[in-house]
């Protein structure tokens, strides 16, 4: 019998990764290209379409997954809003990509995919119950619950950046005031050192005594942050992605500190704090993961 495989796709601003996986989780082969300029949304589906189908050259392919950056709505059909692409508002992705590739097709928010990819090949890969923060210009995240990506009835749920660290804090885009993000992001980080993540972690590992201290104090407001979701949710583990979590070696003994010390011992039971291990290709293989799901509940 042939064996059948996915095509999982992550949708970036600058860049745009196509990936073809079988069921075990193994990459045969996988394709970036540029974001067209103007990301329109017939120039972006036409050039997805395309690889697709190339990929598919072999007509093994039974489902697309695609990640974007922005929220879906709760039956992974339309794209909302997409960040950095330009005329992007409920946009009918899978429909459109359906009937150019022939492919049953699912989109899920970026940081979804993300969460999902560890959660089947990377950090979580020994967990069922798992949240994923990604830590980067702004703060993204992901909820597992029993292996399955929660996203709630709207499909929007998992803005876990946007909790409430300090009401008197930081506006934030979202319309939230001092939210996680304000105080955690890398953008949050410039704002209030004049330097950048990759400036600091070099700092810290040359035993630069400021640097030290100041990963010391952002553990602890990360902590502070985790400590609402343990409660709300508690995971079996926490995976900390996106580019400030390069240097984790110095914020998350704090983070650790933190979540022990605000957080009762019977809501963190066996808690694992990890990195994230897929790098920038957790997004196509979520996308992958949420494709075999869609397959295997028709």
């Amino acid at each position: 019998m042939t064996e059948k495989e996915v095509i999982g796709v992550d949708l970036g601003g600058t860049a745009i990764k196509l990936g073809r996986f079988l069921e075990n989780g193994t990459c045969l082969e996988s394709v970036t290209i540029p974001t067209p300029q103007p990301a329109t949304p017939e120039s972006v589906i036409d050039a997805i379409a395309n690889i697709v189908i190339q990929l598919n050259s072999n007509k093994k392919a039974v489902a697309l997954g695609i990640g974007t950056p922005g929220p879906a709505d709760a039956h992974g059909r339309i794209t909302l809003v997409a960040i950095n692409l330009s005329g992007w508002k409920n946009v009918p992705l899978a429909d459109e990509l359906e009937i150019k590739t022939g492919l049953k097709t699912i989109i899920a928010n970026d940081a979804n995919c993300a969460g999902l990819g560890e959660a089947w090949l990377g950090a979580g890969k020994h967990y069922q119950n798992l949240i994923l923060l990604t830590l980067g210009t702004g703060v993204g995240g992901a909820i597992i619950l029993n292996g399955k990506l929660f996203t709630g009835h709207l499909g929007s749920a998992g803005e876990l950046g946007l909790i409430t660290l300090n009401p008197d804090g930081h506006n934030c885009n979202s319309g939230n005031q001092g939210s996680l993000e304000q105080y955690v992001s890398a953008t949050a980080i410039y704002r209030d050192t004049n330097k950048t993540p990759a400036e600091l972690g070099q700092l810290a590992e040359n035993n630069n005594i400021e640097a030290l201290t100041f990963w010391q104090n952002y553990g602890k407001q990360l902590g502070s942050g985790l400590a609402s979701l343990i409660y709300i949710l508690t995971p079996e583990a926490i995976i900390i992605g996106g580019g400030v979590s390069a240097s984790s070696q110095f914020f998350l003994p704090s983070t650790k500190a933190e979540i022990n010390r605000r957080v009762l011992e019977s809501s963190r039971i066996n808690l694992r704090l990890m990195v994230a291990e897929l790098g920038n290709q957790a997004g196509m293989v979520g996308a992958a993961k949420l494709a075999w799901q869609l397959w295997e509940s028709n």
